[in-house]
C-alpha cells in the first residue's frame, strides 16, 4: 500500500533535519515529533518510505561526511569524529572501519586526489560515490566478516 503525500512529506521533514544537523542526536522519538507521528509509527514508516531505518540513514550521513572531511581537508580525525557526531573516538573508528572497510586514516591516504582533480567533479558526486552501503546493520556486517561470508 502506497504511502500517502501528506505522510511522505512528515517523513521527509525528519529526513532534511538529519541532514542538516547529523552531528546531532536523533532519537527515534524526536524524529517522530517532527514528523508530528508515533515513534513506532515513523520507524516503521521511514523504513518503508527509504529503505533503512533512520538509525542507519543517519550512520550513512555521519559517514558520508566524516569520508569527505577526511579527503578534503587536514582536520585531525579527532576533530572530524566530533564534528560529525561522533562522542567516542574509538566507537568512530570502530564502525568506521565496519561500514567502509578502511581506518579513517587510511581512507585519507587511500583517498585523496591529486591536487587538481578534485576542482573538476562536484562534491554530491563524490559523496554518491563513496556513500557506504549500509543495507545491513554493522553487527551483521560484523557477523558476516567473522564467519567469512562477507
Amino acid at each position: 500500500m502506497a504511502q500517502s503525500p501528506l505522510l511522505l512529506r512528515r517523513l521527509l521533514r525528519a529526513k532534511d533535519r538529519m541532514d542538516r544537523a547529523p552531528h546531532e542526536e536523533w532519537p527515534v522519538g524526536r524524529l517522530a515529533e517532527v514528523s508530528a507521528v508515533s515513534p513506532a509509527y515513523f520507524a516503521r514508516e521511514f523504513k518503508k518510505a527509504f529503505g533503512l531505518p533512520p538509525h542507519r540513514y543517519l550512520l550513512t550521513r555521519r559517514i558520508e561526511r566524516a569520508s569527505a572531511l577526511l579527503r578534503d581537508t587536514d582536520l585531525p580525525i579527532t576533530d572530524i569524529a566530533l564534528q560529525t557526531g561522533w562522542t567516542s573516538l574509538g566507537t568512530f573508528g570502530r564502525i568506521f572501519r565496519d561500514i567502509t572497510g578502511a581506518s579513517p586514516g587510511e581512507l585519507r591516504v587511500t583517498t585523496r586526489p591529486a591536487p587538481d582533480a578534485a576542482a573538476h567533479i562536484p562534491e554530491c558526486v563524490m559523496r554518491g560515490a563513496e556513500r557506504p552501503d549500509l543495507n545491513i546493520a554493522v553487527l551483521e556486517k560484523r557477523r558476516q566478516k567473522a564467519t567469512g561470508k562477507l
